[in-house]
């Protein structure tokens, strides 16, 4: 049984790891169980399902008891399904976001992160190499940090942070307003990812990325990110 976010909330520092799937079966248990592997790390472990009907709810219940929150219904999309996620971590943890196949390949301790501090790393990005995530300037036009080795305190936005009319890029506007409240980020050698190829943001939508970018920054970095965007279309 689901226990409340009431229940579960104490003042141990954790780290909040949710998976969002829908209709993701083969891809969910692999993941599940590197999140198991994770234990002794402090770990609270949530599931977000859209509603699936591929056996994705058999897979969900096989490891019920390691969960501390899961639900399955039709949802608003991805960053929905991100936001229930949000919703449900403890208050004292840094959230950190992985899709059915997604896998930590390393991942710091609880108690040695700073309650008001991100931190990232590196993704592996199938077999297309090494993402190697940076956090400066170059954040104001591309999203250069990924979700499935990104740590966001709760306690640094405590309502629902993705804008639903956002369909892709819903996290890089996230990324960009934390970087312009003056968020402190951290790059550390302790938090890498594998990401699944071929994820949801590999769904290219060129004006989302543009608007993103200038109500955030303005024009002139829109301009330059619409730029760059094009450009790394090009590339792959």
């Amino acid at each position: 049984m689901n226990t409340t976010k009431a229940d579960r909330q104490s003042t141990i520092q954790l780290i909040t790891i949710a998976i969002v799937v829908y209709n993701a079966k083969t891809d969910l248990e692999k993941t599940i169980l590197n999140v198991i592997e994770q234990a002794n790390k402090n770990i609270e472990f949530i599931i977000i399902d859209g509603g699936s009907t591929d056996g994705t709810l058999e897979v969900i219940k096989k490891y019920e008891k390691y969960l501390s929150y899961w639900i399955s219904e039709k949802d608003k999309g991805i960053y929905d399904a991100m936001n229930k996620g949000w919703e449900q971590a403890n208050i004292n943890s840094h959230i950190l976001f992985l899709g059915a196949g997604d896998i930590i390949m390393q991942l710091p301790l609880a108690q040695d992160l700073n309650p008001y501090s991100i931190y990232y790393g590196d993704v592996i990005l199938g077999d297309s190499g090494i993402f190697k995530a940076t956090v400066d300037f170059r954040l104001k036009i591309g999203n250069t940090i990924h979700h499935q080795a990104l740590l966001i305190p709760k306690k640094l936005h405590l309502q629902s942070p993705f804008n639903i009319m956002y369909k892709v890029y819903a996290d890089f506007d996230f990324n960009q307003r934390l970087l312009k409240s003056k968020a402190n980020f951290i790059k550390t050698n302790h938090l890498r990812s594998y990401v699944l190829p071929d994820g949801f943001s590999q769904h290219y939508k060129t004006l989302e990325w543009y608007f993103i970018i200038k109500n955030n920054f303005g024009l002139f970095y829109a301009i330059l990110g619409y730029i760059y965007f094009k450009y790394q279309k090009i590339l792959k």
